[in-house]
């Protein structure tokens, strides 16, 4: 089944946490702390693959999760580095945060790798803050979360060239006869249910053709199969669009010219401006002479590349296929606008960010960074609790508090800790 289409959500995993531990040996009598560090969570990477045409898979299994790190152990144990997971998903996808409504990634180069969630950081162990006067530190610092985000996969085919027109007109026929692709082909509507794919050589040059599904009136608001390969249009540089000339449809071929025009226009307003080279096809059983004369008037008339062409017999298919490919040699490669910049998540940079809210004489501070530090604190320590009083104060929370007005006495309530503010 060809699925173009998905929605998952990938988790990195967790960094290990700091390790608190004191060398013991004997004869030493204070060896100091040697608490490892906790290792780094594993990350969740997308790789494109060419031997996938499909995003079926991801129909069945929508939850994607990477191996957390392990915690850290004592004489400087480091813990292991969680496994990073790579899900592969077929050349041509493009990578959407749902979230934040942007394309991250565009993978259309086979073995090309885009890390969509990153891994925690492993916390550190006691022995990073031992001190000349913080000799033996009973804290550690907890891994980071690692990033979860949904992201939305869209396969657009890496084709250069698209074939266009109503179902029935000849595309697939005209793909069978200028490559070894072997499309479904009858007379009747949508015989083509997915895009077909075909290398054409012409000219001593090479390029990839697309035989895309009918489009019919209506198909940009979803109408037929519309919607849902319209979107392989968007990477053609260079747009073949066939007509039935032959007057056995019973439609007029300049309105069906003008119709499958439209659709184009209304599903991206730039695709209407794509270079177009119009084949009018199935000449060697045309029926009505005057309506055929009077189509190939008005595409000269609008100074269109026009090519008389029977796929069936392969005349004029020739001299189509050489224009083709004379034509994409002058029509650069158009690329996807990537935003490359979004911030990690759960990652600490730049400066401390919090907030503090008050309600009658409680003070509730919030906010990621205060719950990172609040889990490297060993609350039962007196030494870690002044650690973390230090952090607070440099960061800017006392001073916040102190500026809504706090007193003592007052209560101070961060996540599930709560304490009377004492100046």
């Amino acid at each position: 089944m060809f699925i173009d289409t998905a929605t998952i959500t990938v988790k990195a995993g967790k960094g290990g946490n700091g390790c608190v531990a004191f060398h013991r040996e004997k004869y030493v009598a204070a060896g100091g702390p040697d608490g490892g560090d906790g290792g780094n969570g594993g990350s969740v990477i997308l790789i494109a693959d060419s031997g996938l045409t499909t995003l079926m898979d991801f129909r069945y299994q929508k939850h994607y999760a990477a191996q957390n790190g392990e915690d850290g152990r004592g004489n400087r144990c480091f813990g292991k580095y969680g496994e990073d997971l790579f899900v592969r998903v077929p050349v041509g996808t493009l990578v959407r945060d749902v979230d934040r409504d942007a394309l991250i990634a565009d993978l259309k180069e086979h073995g090309q790798t885009f890390t969509v969630a990153r891994g925690g950081r492993g916390g550190f162990g006691n022995a990073h803050f031992a001190t000349p006067t913080r000799q033996a530190p009973r804290f550690a610092r907890n891994g980071l979360a690692g990033e979860e985000r949904t992201v939305a996969l869209e396969l657009k085919l890496l084709a250069d060239v698209g074939l266009l027109g109503f179902p029935n007109v000849g595309k697939s026929t005209l793909l069978s006869v200028v490559s070894a692709a072997r499309p479904k082909i009858a007379d009747y509507h949508f015989t083509t249910l997915t895009p077909n794919l075909g290398v054409v050589s012409a000219a001593g040059e090479n390029f990839v053709l697309a035989d895309i599904p009918g489009i019919i009136e209506g198909a940009s608001e979803g109408v037929g199969l519309g919607l849902d390969f319209l979107r392989h249009v968007d990477r053609t540089r260079l747009l073949i669009h066939v007509v039935d000339v032959s007057g056995l449809s019973g439609q007029d071929p300049i309105t069906a010219f003008d119709t499958i025009n439209e659709e184009l226009k209304k599903y991206r307003p730039e695709l209407a401006d794509r270079p177009q080279i119009v084949a009018a096809n199935k000449t060697d059983i045309i029926q009505n002479q005057e309506e055929f004369d009077a189509f190939c008037a008005e595409m000269k008339k609008r100074d269109l590349p026009l090519f008389i062409i029977s796929a069936a017999t392969r005349h004029g298919v020739d001299e189509l296929m050489a224009y083709t490919a004379e034509r994409l040699s002058k029509i650069p490669v158009e690329e996807f606008e990537i935003v490359a910049d979004l911030p990690e998540i759960n990652v600490p940079v730049g400066e401390p960010t919090f907030t503090v809210r008050r309600e009658n004489n409680t003070f509730i501070v919030e906010g990621e960074w205060v719950l990172r530090v609040m889990g490297s604190v060993n609350f039962e320590d007196y030494e870690s609790l002044g650690y973390f009083q230090r952090v607070l104060r440099k960061a800017g929370v006392i001073d916040k508090l102190e500026e809504m007005g706090i007193e003592e006495g007052d209560l101070v309530r961060i996540d599930s800790l709560e304490f009377d503010y004492m100046p």
